[in-house]
């Protein structure tokens, strides 16, 4: 049996381009990329905290440093700069897999800065 994982996340990123006439994707800082163990052209889902969407893109790879989260094409759309969004890609994994298990949590301030990162989410109180 396959169960599906969240394997990295950007959380808090802000976007800073919407692109409409460019491929449609997702161009991430590349430090960032590596850090939440995303590949080029990977699926990933983005949830807009600004305005409430959903939508499913894949990763280009933005300059190194750039801090830059630029969404395209017809997902621009979905997202303007400044908007906060989470970044996040899932995998398959299977019962031998999940026994080491441990996804890739980037936390980001308003500049794209990495603020923490870890591989668990503290259990929510009542």
């Amino acid at each position: 049996m396959q169960t599906v994982m969240l394997k990295g996340k950007l959380h808090q990123a802000r976007v800073t381009h919407a692109e409409l006439d460019y491929d449609g994707s997702c161009a991430i800082d590349n430090n960032l990329v590596k850090l939440a163990g995303l590949r080029e052209f990977e699926q990933i889902q983005i949830y807009n905290i600004t305005n409430g969407e959903r939508f499913t893109t894949y990763v280009i790879l933005a300059e190194a440093g750039s801090g830059v989260i630029s969404v395209n094409g017809a997902a621009a759309h979905k997202a303007k700069p400044g908007d906060r969004v989470i970044i996040c890609a899932y995998g398959n994994y299977n019962e031998q897999e999940l026994l080491n298990h441990n996804p890739k949590l980037v936390y980001l301030d308003q500049n794209n800065q990495v603020v923490r990162t870890t591989n668990t989410i503290p259990v929510q109180a009542a």
